[in-house]
């Protein structure tokens, strides 16, 4: 096998705000393997949330990379997924973006698209979310009214603010008709969840993402308990060994690949939350299609999907699978994740 490794600052079309951070690039690794003339291609947006970096990312893939090579097979993906874990147990986003190239290259070599690959309906994939960023209310209420312009029905509002109120209201007097949910990236109080519920309702809010800090289950239970809204966990529940300390406090299990480490886990964490009884949903970074695409293929699998990650890009130097309104076509796909080289687009 071959590889390559190479490090990309992708600029973002508008500086993208959370409670915690606001980013105007996504540093970003991708990850090319190729076996008997097929290439896979995968790519990771590493969150220092989660303690890695784009640099620690890249200078851990040549030796993850090497056991693939060791390994020789990339079907053998039982095998690939225990030896990088145990290679690499602590840098689940660098396993997550070579994961997603093997997977690529797999179902390129049997000349099917991953979900078919995998048994899946492409008829079952929810509508995405179009994250609005936080800004100032007038900001963020024309970045609603762009999405929903562009049919998007379905919007995330990031909160987290000293004035998370003003900014909702702005983007309901905006977007009327929109189904909003909301994530404060951990950024209240159990108790300030609480109080902002009633005017969450009133908005006509749909979803509760992350409330309370990460670590705060009983918070995350409160919250769970005292409104009709659904309260999803995500920097509450990592891995799928998280979903049972979270079951009983939360409705809806998010998972990531990069806090996964690739795609079998994120697999594992989502059938684990339906066997608890949760819904689950996909999520994402800021990142490139070339991460993006590969999470599409797990989408029949899950209630709701936030994968617009490569949208809020400026460019990006891969296309992924095509959007129909604000749903993923896979159908569209011929083979692989359907990620592509722009210039092959």
């Amino acid at each position: 096998m071959n590889w390559r490794v190479d490090r990309h600052d992708l600029p973002l079309s508008n500086p993208f705000g959370i409670s915690r951070e606001t980013s105007e690039t996504s540093e970003t690794v991708m990850v090319e393997v190729t076996h008997e003339g097929t290439t896979g291609i995968g790519a990771v947006t590493p969150s220092a949330y989660y303690d890695e970096s784009a640099q620690s990312v890249a200078e851990t893939l040549p030796a993850l990379c090497e056991t693939v090579d060791r390994i020789g097979d990339p079907h053998a993906q039982q095998r690939i997924e225990r030896e990088l874990a145990e290679q690499a147990p602590d840098q689940p986003a660098a396993r997550m973006a070579l994961s997603i190239a093997v997977h690529d290259l797999a179902a390129r070599q049997l000349d099917l698209p991953l979900y078919r690959q995998w048994g899946l309906d492409p008829d079952a994939v929810p509508p995405t979310t179009y994250t609005v960023g936080i800004d100032s209310p007038e900001r963020m209420a024309e970045k609603a009214r762009e999405a929903a312009d562009s049919g998007f029905g379905h919007l995330k509002v990031k909160l987290g603010t000293g004035d998370d109120q003003a900014r909702l209201d702005a983007v309901r007097d905006a977007v009327s008709d929109a189904e909003i949910r909301v994530d404060a990236n951990a950024a209240w109080t159990a108790q300030e969840a609480i109080d902002n519920a009633d005017w969450l309702a009133d908005a006509g809010v749909t979803m509760l993402e992350q409330p309370v800090a990460a670590d705060d289950i009983d918070g995350l239970r409160r919250v769970t308990d005292a409104t009709e809204i659904p309260v999803a966990a995500d920097e509450s529940c990592v891995t799928a060994s998280d979903v049972p300390r979270v079951a009983d406090a939360c409705d809806i299990a998010n998972a990531k690949l990069v806090k996964c480490g690739g795609l079998r886990p994120a697999i594992r964490l989502l059938n684990t939350a339906t066997a608890y009884g949760l819904d689950s949903m996909l999520g994402c970074m800021v990142e490139s299609n070339a991460s993006i695409a590969a999470a599409v293929h797990l989408a029949p699998l899950v209630d709701y999907v936030d994968l617009d990650g490569a949208l809020l890009l400026a460019s990006d130097p891969y296309a992924g699978v095509p959007l129909d309104s604000d749903v993923f076509d896979l159908t569209a796909v011929s083979a692989g994740t359907g990620v592509r080289r722009m210039r092959d687009a």
